[in-house]
């Protein structure tokens, strides 16, 4: 065994004992373009991590990559100390059902009632006998905070705010270890951001789930998380500057004075307007 394979087995198993998801040295690339640089983070079980940043600078990118849908260009994504990129197909299958996912925009199928919805991946993975589904269902439902009857109507019947839950309740219905939450509360009005916030917090109370939140909105990070990560544009990043440019506690977030940080966390538009401006006088020519 070669010197790099032996350090590799070494850090396996430290990463077994340290971390539920351990992203080490990360780099992702689209074809020519860098998305992501040198991410480095450790997620211990339990935690909620929230990950905020400006559009396009790799969120969304990360979430799929912990999920093994984006596979590294360099460096490494590991559950429980596995080497996802070891994975044989059969394996990574096998250890997404410790995963729920919360889709930005629910991603229900239209054809099919809401009932059916969360009872899909139940089926798909035989996870109970058929005549246990429907209580299983109506449990589902109860934890997010909707009715029974909701089960037998389709997801255009329903408001943005229901949609979401119901991505919710679908997502706990494989039981997972781990929740990954995409943009859950766009497009949705302060009271019911607020709701899906309450869920989440609940959720992981109630079932000791370890989450993972992109968001944009400052008041769900606030009250959701235990712990708050800020990636930034590469394009705006020096040469040899981490992409992860906050790493804390909430109120390390607010104590924070980066003006990066702080322009995204106050939402304020600062030299984007001019930058803006100059940039569509050079495309215009």
């Amino acid at each position: 065994m070669s010197q790099e394979d032996l350090h590799i087995e070494e850090s396996d198993v430290a990463s077994n004992h340290s971390a539920l998801i351990e992203v080490d040295w990360l780099h992702i690339n689209f074809g020519r373009q860098e998305i992501l640089r040198e991410i480095k983070l450790s997620i211990p079980r339990g935690q909620t991590l929230v990950v905020i940043g400006e559009s396009g600078c790799g969120k969304t990118v990360l979430l799929k990559s912990i999920i093994g849908l984006v596979c590294p260009s360099e460096g490494h994504v590991r559950y429980d100390g596995r080497d996802l990129a070891k994975l044989t197909d059969a394996e990574m299958t096998r250890l997404r059902q410790n995963f729920g996912f919360v889709f930005q925009n629910a991603a229900l199928f239209d054809s099919l009632t809401i009932g059916q919805n969360i009872a899909f991946p139940i089926k798909q993975h035989h996870l109970a006998p058929q005549d246990e589904i429907r209580d299983i269902v109506r449990k589902l439902l109860a934890e997010v905070g909707l009715s029974e009857d909701v089960a037998g109507k389709k997801p255009a019947q329903l408001s943005g705010g229901m949609r979401k839950r119901v991505g919710l309740a679908r997502a706990l219905a494989m039981d997972p270890e781990v929740i990954l939450y995409d943009e859950p509360t766009t497009g949705l009005d302060p009271i019911m951001t607020d709701v899906i916030a309450e869920l989440i917090l609940r959720t992981k109370e109630n079932e000791q789930i370890t989450s993972v939140v992109v968001t944009h909105d400052m008041h769900a990070a606030r009250k959701v998380a235990d712990r708050i990560v800020m990636l930034y544009p590469l394009a705006r990043v020096e040469e040899n500057e981490e992409q992860v440019i906050f790493d804390g506690t909430p109120q390390e977030l607010d104590a924070c004075r980066d003006e990066r940080v702080r322009q995204f966390v106050e939402g304020r538009a600062g030299e984007r307007l001019t930058e803006l401006s100059v940039k569509q006088q050079s495309e215009t020519g």
